[in-house]
């Protein structure tokens, strides 16, 4: 439906209402954030009644509002949605409401809100769209096109693109900020701080989201966690450079606090519009709960849930030959590697980096994207036959969008090379990037991955990207233009026709570990690889943050070597099997190199793998909010709340002798529940004895009500540092 203007309009899903007043010259925000109920009269007056503040001393003659789309025109003082300058010119942006939509669902869950706006001093026509979606994620996206009909005054001057900001205010009861950061195998790390007056600003300036990406910008109550406290939050969907802010003025927002955002980190120059050309800004993705954080995470992990091209089969066991054989690619050898996979059920092989010419080292060989003929005379068929004949898939690496100088493809092509023409900066693990803009180059790339997954019926590809972009410039003829957004939108062009063309192709996203991983490469991968650490120290803490976004199902998680390749820290196989369960398992570990007896544990893993991955791969992610940081208890339960599995982790030492009683967060307190610990992988160290109930556990399940594990809570063993214990939890009563 199209609504009169000067109307409030609610969208409404999921326990989370958007109330937009549409009023020219620009709409405003009246509430994002709990539902009101059926939306009334009454209810719409009074959010719009109360949507001015008052007028401050030494301030603007009128009250200063905050819209839809803030500048200083308004009175806003803080960063604005809109920025940019036609040479110089036309830096005061006035868009004006010319026309919207309003599209209401007929079983009144979510919808849909379009606005255009006309700015006669830049020249830009911007359309901006909210959508609700049945989960409760809120997306924003906008356009801008360079129309030189709206301002005779700059005539058909180009219009560079400055920034567009997705933004929307905050109340005053979020006084915390949540966001991560990190390094090469330490990604998602979170980090806290109180929201003070001025800007909080992250950005994302390396081509890429990085190793330290914000992730998930979050504002929320006084020491929200898992379980509990408000929180409102925003994600960019998009894999290029990125910046997130929250924002606190004196004067406030409005009739609100603060303001959280997000949007493209463009390089001056980045986006230059002439007329009739159109910019579409990235989608940013915002998300109320009123539970805390695995609220947050509830929704975002449905609606990826609720795509048509979300993975439907059970996900298989996977082995990657990464760290088993680097690269020493032998027939024989990874015969044999194959065959012992076979022997614990492994259902997928990947063949990683070494496969192609010239690829001993890390050092030459990118951008040749032929199999060596000297490691292998008769391709890669014997391999393939072999993977074939165990009834395994079969995958291979590839790192597309990177180039060594030490290739063919380099000395034939070097303007193909992303870099300014006075000259490469330094290299990053040996290697430069491929201007994959550049139309000769994406087709080269389109045209060898095409006929290698062809040749070989590949049913998957580990798609890595393992440097950053610096001085990302496409030398052509409009001279050394900033092309990492361009870059980015060919990536995914390449992704969305190779997925095209092989509609049951899989993909997995890699960037050195987990330095890519955002919701807009998502919508074109099956998996991400959330770090090149398989230390289950290191591990499990990055997965269980990475969760907050991602569902376990898209998450590869390996296990490793005794002494882990990354940080030389050497763990326990029980604690390696069960940190690397729960999510789309897989191995890293040279299974030739293990004897009998690990091999039949690691069997034995690959066994309970298969038995719970149809809950851990559709259940709600779950995480107890401990006072003890050494330790953490994270769950995954059924959508229904038949089954639940646990996973209660001890890392480090800590100064607390027992763990006191530890709710389990998920359940249903008025069910009853089986509980039995599950020592099949080996049984986890303990600092001393076990709570009784642990004991009789595991000797076989115990009943125990829900309230008891919910709500009051149950002692837990105190391991030593490094183990873990699963607890499995299936409801009686129903």
């Amino acid at each position: 439906m199209t609504s009169r203007a000067d109307t409030v309009v609610a969208l409404r899903a999921s326990g989370v209402v958007f109330v937009l007043q549409i009023s020219a010259p620009i709409p405003r925000v009246l509430h994002w954030g709990a539902d009101l109920g059926e939306s009334t009269a009454a209810t719409a007056y009074a959010l719009a009644l109360t949507a001015s503040p008052a007028q401050l001393n030494n301030s603007p003659d009128i009250p200063r509002s905050f819209s839809a789309l803030p500048t200083e025109y308004e009175g806003w003082s803080g960063t604005p949605a809109l920025s940019g300058h036609a040479q110089g010119r036309a830096t005061t942006p006035r868009p004006r409401l010319v026309r919207h939509d309003v599209v209401i669902p007929s079983d009144g869950v979510g919808g849909r809100i379009a606005l255009e706006f006309e700015d006669e001093v830049c020249g830009i026509r911007t359309q901006l769209r909210y959508h609700l979606d049945a989960h409760g994620v809120l997306a924003v996206d906008a356009s801008l096109t360079r129309a030189a009909e709206l301002s005779p005054r700059i005539g058909d001057t180009a219009y560079t693109v400055g920034a567009f900001l997705a933004l929307l205010p905050l109340p005053e009861r979020a006084t915390e900020i949540l966001d991560f950061t990190g390094k090469w195998c330490r990604e998602r790390s979170p980090q806290r701080s109180p929201f003070g007056f001025g800007t909080h600003l992250r950005s994302a300036h390396r081509g890429k989201p990085g190793h330290d990406s914000p992730f998930l910008f979050a504002a929320g109550t006084e020491g929200f966690g898992f379980g509990h406290g408000e929180i409102w939050a925003v994600h960019l969907a998009w894999s290029g450079e990125q910046q997130y802010l929250a924002e606190r003025l004196p004067e406030g927002a409005g009739a609100f606090s603060s303001v959280l955002g997000a949007g493209e980190d463009l390089h001056p120059g980045e986006i230059i519009l002439e007329d009739g050309e159109r910019y579409d800004a990235p989608t940013a993705l915002f998300v109320w709960s009123d539970d805390g954080l695995d609220a947050i995470s509830d929704r975002l992990h449905r609606r990826l849930r609720a795509r048509d091209s979300h993975p439907r089969g059970p996900r298989p066991l996977v082995l990657n030959t990464w760290e088993a054989v680097y690269f020493d690619h032998d027939l024989a050898r990874l015969t044999a590697l194959i065959e012992r996979a076979a022997e614990v059920g492994v259902e997928r092989i990947v063949l990683d980096d070494g496969w192609f010419r010239g690829r001993r080292e890390a050092d030459a060989g990118l951008g040749d994207w032929f199999v060596d003929e000297e490691v292998w005379p008769q391709g890669l068929s014997p391999l393939v036959d072999v993977v074939r004949a165990h009834g395994m898939q079969f995958g291979l690496w590839f790192e597309p969008e990177m180039i060594n100088l030490d290739s063919d493809l380099a000395r034939s092509h070097p303007d193909w090379v992303l870099g300014p023409a006075e000259g490469f900066g330094p290299e990053s693990r040996s290697q430069h990037v491929l201007d994959i803009a550049r139309p000769e180059a994406y087709e080269y790339l389109l045209e060898r991955i095409d006929a290698l997954v062809r040749e070989h019926s590949i049913d998957y590809l580990k798609w890595d990207h393992n440097r950053d972009l610096l001085e990302a410039v496409s030398r052509g003829t409009d001279g050394d233009r900033p092309s990492v957004h361009r870059q980015t939108e060919a990536l995914y062009r390449l992704l969305d026709e190779l997925r095209l063309r092989h509609p049951e192709l899989e993909i997995e996203t890699c960037s050195g570990g987990g330095g890519r991983v955002d919701l807009g490469i998502l919508d074109r991968t099956d998996r991400v690889w959330a770090s090149d650490c398989n230390d289950p120290v290191e591990r499990i803490q990055i997965e269980r943050w990475t969760r907050t976004i991602v569902p376990p199902e898209l998450i590869g998680s390996h296990l490793g070597a005794a002494r882990s390749h990354t940080t030389a820290r050497t763990t326990d196989l029980s604690f390696r099997l069960a940190t690397s369960l729960t999510a789309h398992a897989g191995i890293e570990q040279d299974l030739t190199s293990v004897d009998d007896d690990e091999l039949a544990a690691i069997a034995r893993w690959a066994g309970m793998y298969r038995e719970f991955r149809d809950l851990l791969h559709s259940g709600r992610v779950v995480n107890a909010d401990l006072a003890d940081q050494a330790t953490s208890l994270s769950g995954i339960v059924a959508q229904d709340g038949s089954a639940a599995l646990f996973t209660w982790s001890r890392f480090a030492t800590s100064a607390a002798g027992q763990s006191g009683r530890v709710r389990f967060p998920g359940l249903d307190a008025h069910a009853a529940y089986s509980v039995r610990i599950r020592e099949d992988l080996g049984s986890a160290s303990r600092h001393g004895g076990d709570p009784v109930w642990v004991t009789t556990a595991l000797a076989g399940a115990i009943e125990v009500p829900g309230v008891v594990l919910s709500t009051v809570g149950v002692p837990l063993p105190t391991l030593n540092a490094q183990q873990a214990m699963l607890i499995e939890i299936r409801r009686t009563d129903s």
